[in-house]
């Protein structure tokens, strides 16, 4: 018995350890990094997005309502810190539970806590892209859809996820799929770029604030590291989606660093 108590209070000591640096870590990193809430490394090819600074317009495409909450919103926040207008194109209404009409109006109030405006929000609602992990939606189809968004909207950043979908989501994955065949082609009009949410270990992806400085020695071209205020923002945001809000849920929105942190590459 003894042996099993001390057994547990092992593992609470652990959990209250990992709490405090949490606390005390998370403190210390906003103070040294997040004082601008974005950033950007401007050598090489992500020179060219300089357009973000002077009222360019971003266009983010995700796969289901709540993905820009969820895994977005850092990059939203911190692209409207450097003035870009953003818009979203929302691949899916996410009916996988028959509750795509709820989910919409969910989407429409988390956008408006981040700042983007309900004309700016669209939906895409077609029955061969269902909300399903099982299914991997049709390239061209897809293409077609950001490709007409992009060129009616005069885009000069795209933003998805990458060729891991951030959770391994095969809908997530079809949008980078999709985006990558645009770049690849070089169909996307002449000025746009495409940014990609890097995917990271399941260690990175739980650590909030504390992966940071990981971030920070790693190779991307973007770096957005959200405030105190600006992290409270995101999680109303992704509050708005109480239908999706369960036990799990609640966990990720205090440990994931999604909620805090996005890195970036550039197609």
């Amino acid at each position: 018995m003894a042996a099993e108590l001390w057994g547990w209070g092992s593992v609470v000591l652990v959990l209250m350890l990992v709490f405090a640096l949490l606390l005390g870590g998370s403190r210390c990193l906003r103070r040294r990094y997040a004082s601008d809430g974005a950033r950007v490394f401007p050598s090489g090819k992500a020179a060219a997005v300089a357009a973000w600074a002077s009222g360019g317009r971003a266009l983010l495409v995700t796969a289901h309502p709540d993905d820009e909450a969820m895994f977005f919103a850092p990059t939203v926040l911190g692209l409207r810190r450097v003035g870009a207008r953003i818009a979203l194109l929302c691949c899916s209404s996410g009916n996988y539970y028959n509750q795509g009409e709820v989910r919409k109006k969910e989407l429409e109030q988390s956008c408006s806590l981040l700042g983007i405006p309900a004309c700016d929000v669209t939906v895409i609602d077609h029955r061969e892209l269902p909300d399903d992990p099982a299914v991997e939606w049709d390239t061209q189809l897809l293409a077609t859809f950001v490709l007409k968004h992009v060129e009616a909207n005069n885009i000069n950043l795209v933003v998805t996820f990458d060729a891991g979908g951030v959770s391994g989501h095969a809908n997530h994955i079809s949008l980078y799929t999709a985006l990558r065949y645009l770049h690849s082609e070089r169909k996307i009009p002449e000025g746009c770029h495409v940014l990609v949410l890097q995917s990271v270990n399941l260690f990175r992806k739980y650590i909030s604030i504390l992966d940071v400085p990981i971030s920070y020695l790693l190779p991307g071209d973007a770096l957005f590291i959200l405030t105190e205020e600006e992290t409270e923002q995101a999680k109303r945001a992704m509050q708005c989606h109480g239908s999706q809000l369960l036990w799990f849920r609640h966990i990720y929105l205090l440990f994931s660093r999604y909620m805090v942190i996005n890195s970036l590459q550039l197609l």
